[in-house]
């Protein structure tokens, strides 16, 4: 996928940082649109189906972790990188995000030239081809992934995933029994050329028993998480 096909969602309720950083990656070539608030942005997200979302924490109207929720919930855009913009310090923030379905997060103040960067990172994970060497659709239990649809089926009940919610059950549920060490998860679902904080890979599985159920879920204390029939 070329530059000029990628399309960007930037929302915050600072003028200057949708001029700046606005500016610099319609520079690169991408498709920038803007939002001013959570309100604004989900109703762009619908109409423009975004490859890649940067949300700012505290807005009027609504709040980037209230639009995070409500656009992981649009199926048409399960596949879209959300990341937050959050102040330094704000660890509640960056918790909070990941438990609304963000894939990562974005330290402010932060200088153009370096979130291009980040942005370039978080677009890898936008994955045009298909890996062939994955079965589309993976049976396990009566749990049935289909990779290509990005859905869930738990005996009858559909189950909609956020991305990295779904790509760390469909990881676990690949091998059961198997015990994924947590910088093998990280590398794999999150990338190793993206730091994430420690308690990620947490969030996300206590997400999963929450809507899988805690009994496929198993912690090997120090070293990390396999998944049980």
């Amino acid at each position: 996928m070329k530059k000029r096909d990628i399309k960007i969602l930037l929302v915050d309720d600072e003028p200057d940082i949708l001029e700046i950083v606005g500016y610099n990656l319609s520079s690169e070539g991408y498709q920038v649109s803007t939002a001013k608030n959570g309100v604004e942005a989900i109703a762009k997200a619908k109409k423009e189906l975004p490859h890649l979302i940067i949300l700012d924490v505290m807005m009027p109207e609504m709040d980037g972790i209230e639009a995070c929720e409500r656009i992981r919930k649009i199926p048409e855009l399960s596949e879209a990188v959300i990341a937050f913009l959050t102040a330094r310090g704000e660890d509640y923030s960056q918790v909070a995000g990941f438990e609304a379905g963000a894939d990562d997060y974005i330290t402010k103040p932060i200088k153009p030239k370096v979130l291009v960067s980040k942005v370039k990172a978080l677009l890898r994970r936008v994955k045009e081809e298909e890996k062939v060497e994955e079965e589309s659709i993976v049976k396990v239990g009566d749990i049935v992934i289909n990779r290509d649809e990005y859905k869930i089926l738990s005996g009858k009940e559909e189950i909609i995933l956020p991305r990295k919610e779904f790509e760390l059950l469909s990881l676990l549920a690949s091998r059961p029994g198997k015990v994924f060490k947590r910088e093998d998860i990280l590398d794999k679902v999150w990338g190793n050329e993206v730091i994430v904080g420690g308690r990620t890979i947490d969030v996300h599985i206590r997400k999963l028993r929450e809507k899988i159920g805690d009994d496929h879920f198993k912690t090997v204390k120090g070293v990390g998480y396999k998944f049980v029939l």
